[in-house]
């Protein structure tokens, strides 16, 4: 069984995104993120922090914007509109989940799609569709693409089942999987929790990715042997014997299914870094594309 380390390979990625920026900013070009947070949620709060600190590193301009959580949408749309107008920001993201008064959709909408670095603008999903490759791919399905190419990981024919249907990772991530060419041309099934006969489908795939949001959901008699299976999930569950009270699981057993698989991203530590990495990758095309046009 092969640990598919996702930190060795996000850093491997994480040295390419330098080297880009490096080469943009001698052309007179600062790759620019703009990260906008509505209200206190300390876990959203965590990931920005994380999202800035990269920026930092690899040499970025990086823009916060952290909001009250009684921000009024109209304002909201203000600031977006000012930041798609800003040359110096060549990436937006407004973190998820925002409060409820707020219509999250518009939001996405409103977000110039050569800036949409998250990858969900109707545009950018629409070209996602069509296999076009001039628009953003959300980070999560890009990073878990990048993590089986990494791997050597063969996709072209493999029989691969996604587990879970959000527009977060579960359905753009079965386009990406489709799509012609490097990482692709899978055949894919999208399962869910109305899903008949669910273990026995998943026992179908040589490629098992799972992102259905509960904790070690995925058990051993949902995998077949010499399977491939990426675990998206990040779940926090009580553990007495830790420190902090809790434990960070993912959406797979891994203890009981690891010894049947060829290969197995761990949480945390698989597919957690490459997210970031691959929102530092979309900023800096973004930014490689508004310095060509």
């Amino acid at each position: 069984m092969t640990l598919i380390d996702g930190k060795a390979i996000a850093q491997k990625t994480h040295a390419a995104s330098k080297a880009a920026v490096a080469a943009l900013q001698a052309r007179g070009v600062t790759p620019g993120l703009a990260v906008v947070l509505v209200g206190d949620d300390p876990a959203s709060r965590a990931y920005v922090r994380s999202k800035d600190k990269m920026c930092l590193e690899l040499g970025m301009h990086s823009v916060k914007h952290e909001l009250p959580a009684d921000t009024a949408q109209a304002d909201l749309i203000a600031l977006v509109q000012k930041l798609n107008d800003d040359p110096s920001i060549h990436g937006i993201l407004v973190q998820s989940p925002p409060p409820p008064h707020i219509n999250e959709r518009a939001i996405i909408e409103t977000i110039d799609p050569r800036k949409d670095v998250d990858g969900f603008h109707p545009i950018n999903v629409a070209k996602l569709a069509l296999g076009d490759a001039d628009g953003f791919v959300p980070c999560t399905p890009l990073g878990c693409q990048r993590l089986l190419i990494e791997s050597a990981i063969e996709t072209a024919g493999a029989n691969v089942v996604v587990l879970g249907r959000s527009m977060i990772v579960g359905k753009p991530l079965a386009l990406l999987l489709m799509n012609k060419g490097k990482g692709g041309d899978a055949t894919v099934t999208v399962a869910h929790s109305r899903t008949k006969h669910l273990a026995e489908v998943c026992r179908g795939a040589d490629i098992l990715i799972a992102a259905i949001g509960r904790p070690e959901f995925v058990r051993a008699d949902y995998v077949k042997d010499g399977a491939v299976v990426i675990d998206v999930g990040i779940n926090r569950v009580e553990d007495p014997t830790s420190p902090k009270g809790y434990k960070i699981v993912g959406d797979v057993a891994f203890a009981e299914v690891a010894p049947k698989c060829r290969a197995i991203t761990p949480v945390p530590g698989g597919v957690g870094p490459m997210t970031i990495a691959m929102l530092m990758a979309n900023t800096i095309a973004s930014a490689q594309r508004f310095a060509a046009s």
